[in-house]
């Protein structure tokens, strides 16, 4: 049953996550002059150690389109470029980005791909506010950013709670 649900789930999830980083991309010129040069390419995230209680990944290979922006690859596809990302500690894992700190990677395939994809993550950013403020105006916007902020907040503790728990069961 969870294998369909993953089934059925994985594919939208995938299709929203790829419209949000085209949001991202497209607020910024410069992130979309560095991928165009690049269209066509395939770039594909590999999370390895996944624990086994998990379902398996959706394949997360994204081909780069004539506009500078990504496409989600369902099916496997050779990658111009491989980044493999240990997911053994999901959770710790998730602390580590909610937090903005950047996770060890592993990376193989065309240097000069690679290089302007580290430029994306280290520069890129969405303005959430920003966006909020489009869609429901200024005052609206900062009391709806302020409540994401604490929930937000509110997560990454829960999460180095989490982290600190299956470390300690892990020392058992």
């Amino acid at each position: 049953m969870l294998h369909n649900l993953n089934a059925l789930l994985a594919p939208a999830l995938m299709e929203r996550l790829v419209l949000v980083v085209n949001h991202v991309l497209s607020r910024e010129p410069q992130a979309l002059a560095r991928l165009l040069a690049h269209q066509g390419r395939v770039l594909r995230l590999e999370l390895e150690n996944l624990p086994r209680l998990l379902q398996p990944a959706p394949t997360l290979a994204f081909c780069i389109t004539p506009a500078g922006l990504v496409e989600w690859c369902r099916e496997p596809v050779d990658a111009d470029l491989r980044v493999r990302l240990d997911a053994a500690n999901p959770a710790a894992l998730a602390l580590q980005v909610v937090g903005g700190n950047m996770p060890a990677l592993d990376i193989d395939g065309d240097a000069q791909l690679a290089t302007d994809v580290d430029w994306l993550l280290k520069n890129l950013r969405w303005d959430v506010a920003d966006d909020l403020q489009r869609l429901f105006g200024p005052v609206a916007a900062q009391e709806i950013h302020r409540l994401g902020s604490l929930l937000a907040r509110g997560l990454q503790a829960a999460l180095q709670g989490a982290a600190v728990v299956a470390g300690r069961m892990r020392s058992r």
